[in-house]
């Protein structure tokens, strides 16, 4: 018995030790967050500077307490919103004379979100205050953001590497068939690829079609924008020739960047470091240099106010990636965590008045998707006038949800529509069979054990889920006819499953307007007839105090340090998140709800998919354990 209880009080012990230690680590997080604020000054003259350090979202998703052990850089991330507030706060501060960009780390953003970036640093520019760009190598995400500076400086060993949208996807079918499983899909859709890997060893030509036209329009745009950003840097002459002007210039891609006058200076760090110093004059030794300055999280956070606003409002719901049943992550959007969020902040704060819903997701789960749009229809019913705003996507289940809106506002390069479902379920009575499994059993009517994974589908259930399947198409054509007062009929000539780009999308009537989220503000402010300054009150699951407690430990520069920052190793970083996304995505679709609305072919168009990335590269992690 002695032992039994010295047992216990040993356990009972540890625990209180426990207890202590996350008390210990809470207050001193505490008191570092209040004396923080206390010193937190905008040096006067200085720069603001974003260092756009890994990917830049709509909604940024959760770290594991295991990602910030092992040090996994998939998470380095960054919120569209907090950027374009910087900008636009730092344009009216007279405290700020500059702004700096360092580019030499970043991953991407989406075209749409490049758009909205783009359009504040104009605003900025036209207060009468310069933009410097710096990086060793731009990308396609980096370059468009660098174009809006008043100079664009490079590394000499860099090079400005423009590549265009578009790439390989992957398709399963050949490996598949190697081991016996069948892929049972019921669709609705000429155009609706995700399917498509699980059914086919390459694109359709439907799809390839549809999505060649596709990346045609979102390059034209990205051209065009950079053409009015820089009218004397030719992009498309550039790629056209490039061989050549690599050859002219020894194969100095630098040099040949400059002489197409694509950037201004080809420098080092420290030459710019130097420059920098001469505009802003020189401040304390931080991490981005010696010139005065301070980054954009300090900036926002000397910017905050300890006193909450009141007043009216426009609450603003965010529906990030996967669309899933459920309880879910930020940067994941779970319909029940979505669904609670909008009641509750409806409920409790009489100061919203309108709700934008901003939507960067590619679909999911029909249900859940459908559970959002009730939650948005449930707050209209109250009174709430409801705005969309499209991101980099919003198609499939994104767009399901978006039929709630009163007026939808998108971005010209925002993919959408992709109106269409499909149901997808494999089984494995041949790779039973291969392995010398059999089966067999007894039914009590012809649907018993259906859908039966491991003898086959029978005819019967077969029917009985494409029947489903085109019962929820026609639900989402009539959707969508009754909320943009369209005919069925020519929702579903548009539909189909076909993804579309903002411009086009606004053509056919699927979107009212362009523009980024402070438009659908407006539209949405003044819907609820606000007048004056609008304030906005973000409606999301808040991230979990412990994680959050971790990131202010966490130093950001750690992760600069070891990221590559050559051209074509920035290439690869960009290639390989998207590939861990698009696995992430054929695992959720493989395993996920039967009733489907998702866009496959869109993931590696739009933001990059940090929680889908994660998520796969746990999961790969997990059957590289299991195969050893």
């Amino acid at each position: 018995m002695s032992f039994v209880r010295t047992t216990w009080r040993v356990l009972v012990g540890i625990k209180d030790l426990l207890v202590l230690l996350l008390l210990l680590l809470f207050f001193i997080g505490l008191w570092a967050a209040l004396n923080s604020r206390t010193t937190l000054t905008v040096p006067s003259g200085g720069a603001l500077v974003l260092n756009l350090d890994g990917a830049v979202v709509d909604q940024g998703s959760e770290r594991t307490p295991f990602e910030f052990a092992s040090g996994s850089d998939i998470g380095r991330q960054r919120q569209v919103r907090d950027i374009i507030r910087g900008i636009d706060l730092a344009a009216e501060d007279d405290r700020i004379k500059a702004i700096v960009l360092d580019l030499d780390t970043f991953v991407g953003a989406g075209e749409a979100n490049l758009q909205s970036i783009g359009t504040a640093l104009r605003g900025f520019r036209k207060a009468g205050k310069p933009v410097e760009a710096y990086a060793t190598a731009y990308t396609d995400d980096g370059y468009y953001l660098a174009a809006q500076a008043n100079r664009v400086w490079m590394n000499p060993l860099g090079g400005v590497l423009l590549t265009g949208p578009g790439g390989a996807n992957l398709y399963f079918k050949t490996l598949l068939d190697k081991y016996g499983v069948d892929i049972n899909v019921f669709r609705v859709g000429t155009y609706k690829a995700a399917v498509e890997p699980f059914t086919r060893a390459a694109s359709s030509p439907e799809a390839k079609a549809a999505e060649q036209a596709l990346v045609d329009s979102l390059w034209q745009t990205y051209v065009a924008d950079v053409k009015v950003a820089r009218p004397a840097a030719d992009v498309t002459g550039f790629l056209a020739q490039l061989p050549q002007r690599l050859g002219a210039a020894g194969g100095d891609a630098a040099r040949a960047a400059r002489d197409a006058r694509l950037i201004d200076v080809v420098g080092t760090r420290s030459e710019f470091n130097a420059a920098m110093v001469k505009l802003v004059g020189e401040g304390e030794q931080k991490s981005f240099g010696t010139y005065s300055g301070l980054t954009l999280d300090r900036y926002l956070a000397a910017q905050s106010s300890l006193v909450p606003k009141s007043g009216d409002a426009v609450g603003v719901v965010y529906v990030t990636g996967n669309i899933v049943d459920g309880e879910a992550p930020r940067g994941t959007a779970g319909s029940t965590t979505i669904s609670r969020a909008i009641a509750r902040a409806v409920a409790d704060n009489d100061d919203i008045k309108a709700l934008v819903v901003r939507v960067d997701s590619g679909g999911g789960s029909v249900l859940a998707s459908e559970e959002i749009r009730q939650a948005l229809m449930d707050a209209k019913s109250k009174g709430l006038p409801v705005v969309a705003s499209f991101g980099p996507v919003a198609a499939s289940g994104g767009y399901w949800v978006a039929t709630a809106a009163d007026e939808i506002i998108a971005q010209p390069s925002t993919i959408t529509g992709s109106i269409g479902v499909f149901a997808i379920i494999p089984s494995f009575n041949r790779t039973l069979a291969e392995f010398g499994v059999g089966t067999d059993g007894v039914k009590s009517t012809p649907y018993s054990g259906e859908p039966d994974i491991v003898r086959g589908i029978s005819p019967e259930t077969k029917v009985v889920l494409q029947t489903g399947v085109e019962d929820v198409y026609r639900r989402f054509t009539g959707l969508v006819a009754a909320a943009r007062k369209l005919p069925v009929a020519e929702v579903d000539r548009i539909g189909q499953g076909r993804i579309w780009a903002g411009t086009t999308a606004k053509q056919l009537k699927l979107v009212d307007g362009l523009g980024g989220l402070d438009t659908a503000v407006a539209a949405a402010a003044r819907r609820a007839g606000i007048k004056g300054e609008v304030r906005t009150i973000d409606i999301e699951r808040t991230e979990s105090p412990f994680v959050g407690l971790l990131s202010s430990f966490a130093d950001p520069g750690d992760d600069r340090d070891q990221a590559s920052r050559d051209p074509f190793a920035k290439l690869a970083a960009g290639s390989r998140l998207q590939l861990l996304a698009a696995i992430g995505d054929l695992k959720t679709m493989a395993g996920g709800p039967t009733m489907q609305a998702s866009c496959l072919e869109c993931s590696g168009l739009g933001s990059p998919r940090t929680a889908a990335a994660a998520e796969a590269s746990s999961w790969l992690g997990k059957l590289a354990l299991l195969l050893k």
